[in-house]
C-alpha cells in the first residue's frame, strides 16, 4: 500500500513514482540512491543547463544564505543590482526594466498584466502548440485542450493561431490586442522552430496594429539553442521577454523583462514577495556568470551541428521528422514514445516527450560530447530496436 505522504507535492493528479530516485549530480550526470549513474538529456526540463548542482552555483547559494536570504522588494540589495546588471548586458539596449518572480509561468502572469494595463487592451493572441504554463492566465494562453478544459472558464479574450502561419498571424492581431505571445522555438509543443519569416511577420503585425510582442524564452533562452536568446536567429527583438528555468542555474527564478517605455504606460501594481530575493539572485549572477565565461551558447551550436547528421539517418520507417537547434531537439516518431524513453532509461539516459509522440532532448550545455555522442548512439538503439 502507497503512503500518500510519500507522493509528490510538484506533480498533482500526475506523474510516474516508478521512476528512479534522484539523489545527486556531477555536470550531466545524474545518481539514484542505488548509485546508477544516469546522462541528463532532459530529466531537469531545461533547468540544468549547468547541470542539477554546479559547484560555482552552490557556492553562491552557501555564501549568500550566511549574508541575507530575503528582502522585500522596496529595498535595494547589491546582489540583485548586480545580477539586474549582467542581465540586462547580455540585451539588447532596448530593454531596461526586469520584474523578477518565482518560475516561468509567473514571468508569464506578469507579460500578460503588463501588456493589458500598458495598451489598455484585452486582447491575447498565442499559438497553437504552445505551452505557457499552468497557472489560470499563463494556462488560458496554453493550446493543449487536455491541460485546459479541467479547468475551464478560463480568463477571457485569449485568441490561438496556427504557428509559422503568417496569414494567420495579420487576421489574429487587430486594434484590441494587447498582446502577441510566441515561443521562438515551441518546447513542449513538440519542438517546432519559428521561422525567421514568421518572427518578423509577427513584429510587423504587431507593430502595424499597436500590440506588444512577447517572447516566452522560459525554454529556449540563456543559451539552450545556440545563441544566449533564440530571438537572436532571427533579429526580431521583442517587447516582452519571459525568462526561467536555468536563469539561477536551478534555484526557482523567473523575469519578466521590458522596455522603460512600456514600463511607463503600466497602470496598477504587480509584486512578488520571493520575486529578486538575495538568494535566487546571487545564484542567478553565478550562473550567467558561469554562462558567459564557458561560452556555453557556442558550445550547443557546436553539440547541435554535431547531433543534426546523426538524427537525420535515424530510421524514416519508425521517425517522421527531426526538429531543433542547438541543444533542443525533438524527433517526431511513427508511434508512441513512452516505449522508446523506457529503453533509453534502460540504457541509462533521461530524456522527456513532448507529447504522446515526440521524445525531446533538453540535456545540459555542459554536457561531456562523448556522453552526447552516447546518448545519440543509445537513442538509435532504442527506435531501432527499443
Amino acid at each position: 500500500m502507497s503512503d500518500a505522504r510519500t507522493s509528490s507535492s510538484t506533480e498533482f493528479g500526475e506523474g510516474d513514482r516508478s521512476r528512479p530516485a534522484i539523489a545527486r549530480a556531477d555536470g550531466a550526470l545524474l545518481f539514484d540512491t542505488t548509485g546508477r549513474r544516469y546522462v541528463d538529456l532532459g530529466a531537469t526540463h531545461g533547468v540544468g543547463n549547468l547541470g542539477a548542482a554546479h559547484p560555482e552555483v552552490a557556492r553562491a547559494i552557501r555564501d549568500q544564505a550566511g549574508q541575507l536570504l530575503v528582502l522585500g522588494s522596496g529595498y535595494a540589495n547589491p546582489v540583485r543590482t548586480a545580477f539586474l546588471d549582467r542581465l540586462l548586458g547580455l540585451l539588447p539596449p532596448s530593454f531596461s526594466r526586469v520584474f523578477l518572480s518565482n518560475s516561468g509561468t509567473e514571468a508569464v502572469e506578469a507579460a500578460i498584466k503588463i501588456a493589458r494595463s500598458a495598451t489598455g487592451r484585452p486582447k491575447i493572441v498565442a499559438a497553437r502548440r504552445g505551452f505557457h504554463g499552468r497557472t489560470l492566465g499563463a494556462l488560458s494562453a496554453t493550446w493543449r485542450r487536455e491541460l485546459r478544459e479541467p479547468f475551464e472558464p478560463l480568463v477571457p479574450e485569449f485568441v490561438h493561431v496556427a504557428y509559422n502561419d503568417a496569414s494567420a498571424l495579420a487576421g489574429a492581431v487587430d486594434e484590441r490586442t494587447a498582446l502577441l505571445l510566441l515561443e521562438p522555438v515551441q518546447g513542449e509543443g513538440g519542438v517546432h522552430v519559428g521561422t525567421p519569416e514568421y518572427l518578423r511577420a509577427a513584429r510587423d503585425a504587431c507593430d502595424r496594429r499597436g500590440a506588444l510582442l512577447g517572447f516566452d524564452e522560459v525554454q529556449t533562452g540563456l543559451g539552450r539553442t545556440g545563441r544566449m536568446f533564440a530571438f537572436e536567429h532571427s533579429g526580431v527583438v521583442p517587447d516582452l521577454l519571459m525568462l526561467a528555468k536555468s536563469l539561477a542555474g536551478g534555484v526557482p527564478i523567473g523575469a519578466t523583462v521590458t522596455s522603460s517605455e512600456v514600463e511607463g504606460r503600466f497602470r496598477g501594481s504587480h509584486r512578488s514577495t520571493f520575486g529578486g530575493n538575495p538568494l535566487a539572485c546571487a545564484a542567478g549572477l553565478a550562473a550567467l556568470e558561469v554562462l558567459t565565461r564557458e561560452r556555453l551558447p557556442e558550445r550547443a551550436e557546436r553539440l547541435g551541428r554535431q547531433a543534426a547528421p546523426i538524427l537525420a539517418g535515424l530510421p524514416a520507417d519508425r521517425v517522421r521528422e527531426v526538429r531543433g537547434l542547438g541543444l533542443m531537439w525533438g524527433i517526431e516518431l511513427r508511434d508512441r514514445a513512452a516505449p522508446v524513453l523506457a529503453a533509453l532509461e534502460a540504457r541509462g539516459y533521461l530524456a522527456i516527450p513532448a507529447g504522446a509522440t515526440v521524445v525531446r532532448l533538453l540535456p545540459p550545455l555542459v554536457i561531456a560530447e562523448e556522453d552526447w555522442l552516447g546518448g545519440l548512439s543509445a537513442l538509435g538503439e532504442a527506435i531501432a530496436h527499443g
